[in-house]
């Protein structure tokens, strides 16, 4: 099979087009034959082996994961003995992110866990752009944000791959959403839902009197403290994405802030969760959440689909796309 390698940490030209031995499933895992991949934030953690830190999980001094790629949607070939979900001809899509990565391959063999039925209304490359970038939103916003039908939303990096699933999730929990992007993606924001948008170039967001009830931050490089002031008494704010700078301050000024006062700030990392891919899936089939795809690349095309997402100004997710016998 078709697979990209990389040994060691660094750009992405160190991404390889190689030719591997076709993996064999075991009891509890499923084998897919991938359709499509997506490229995310983890990805170029993978890749770049930066933050430092991401090396005690990844590898030390040179990746322990040599095939990259979280997200897949695809066909199931073969499964193993003690497989009891899924069957050879299903269309699954999912996480590879807590099973050893490899999604950027023609077949990859995973623990069923991983994976969920894709949506019947929607494409492979649609579905690959799900996992990573839908849960971290759902999580986000559920889970860390407690988020309720009726409450103002703001959704800082509103365009991007995370961004545009939470402004539609959030809209699925009836809530009140103002996204902020730049001028180029503001008739993104409307199309997916979003009750108002700010264009970051042109208005600063603080300076408006409307405060919020939760806001989550998944790009930019905004100080807690402009997010505390935009929050309204018992709001949250949950970083999911951004500058360093931001999740330091998150992580070390975070907890004191929603110790000594009535506003909560959270950070959190998304987690391979098939309960939560399943409701993604639900989510989609009923129509409350649409993919926004940038750009289709293919898998000889890595290293350019990794450049293009490194630039960071990609509306909704990129992908590449593995297979055409479908």
């Amino acid at each position: 099979m078709k697979a990209i390698v990389y040994q060691k940490y660094g750009s992405p030209e160190n991404l390889r087009l190689t030719d591997l031995d076709k993996p064999v499933p075991k009891d509890h895992e499923v084998l897919v034959k991938v359709h499509a991949a997506s490229v995310n934030y983890g990805n170029l953690v993978l890749l770049k082996g930066k933050p430092f830190l991401a090396r005690f999980a990844y590898g030390l001094l040179k990746p322990k994961h040599t095939i990259p790629g979280g997200d897949i949607a695809g066909q199931v070939e073969a499964v193993g003995k003690e497989v009891t979900q899924f069957q050879p001809g299903d269309n699954v899509f999912g996480d590879l992110s807590g099973c050893g990565w490899g999604g950027y391959a023609e077949y990859v063999s995973v623990p069923e866990k991983a994976l969920a039925l894709k949506p019947a209304n929607i494409s492979f490359e649609e579905a690959a752009a799900v996992p990573m970038a839908g849960v971290t939103a759902l999580q986000a916003l559920k889970d860390k944000g407690n988020i309720k039908a009726g409450q103002k939303v703001l959704i800082y990096g509103a365009s991007g791959g995370v961004g545009t699933f939470a402004v539609q999730i959030a809209k699925s929990f009836g809530a009140e959403v103002t996204g902020v992007c730049s001028t180029r993606n503001l008739d993104i924001l409307h199309t997916l839902g979003a009750d108002h948008a700010i264009d970051y170039k042109k208005e600063d967001f603080t300076k408006r009197t409307e405060k919020y009830d939760l806001i989550l931050a998944v790009n930019g490089y905004q100080p807690i403290s402009v997010y505390k002031r935009a929050l309204r008494s018992n709001g949250i704010y949950v970083l999911a994405g951004g500058s360093g700078a931001q999740f330091t301050q998150a992580m070390v000024l975070g907890p004191w802030i929603s110790l000594t006062g009535n506003k909560k700030m959270r950070s959190m990392l998304q987690r391979q969760n098939q309960e939560d891919l399943i409701y993604m899936k639900e989510l989609l089939e009923a129509g409350k959440v649409k993919p926004v795809i940038d750009r289709l690349f293919k898998l000889s095309e890595a290293d350019k689909a990794f450049r293009y997402f490194e630039e960071g100004h990609a509306q909704g997710k990129v992908i590449i796309k593995i297979s055409d016998a479908y």
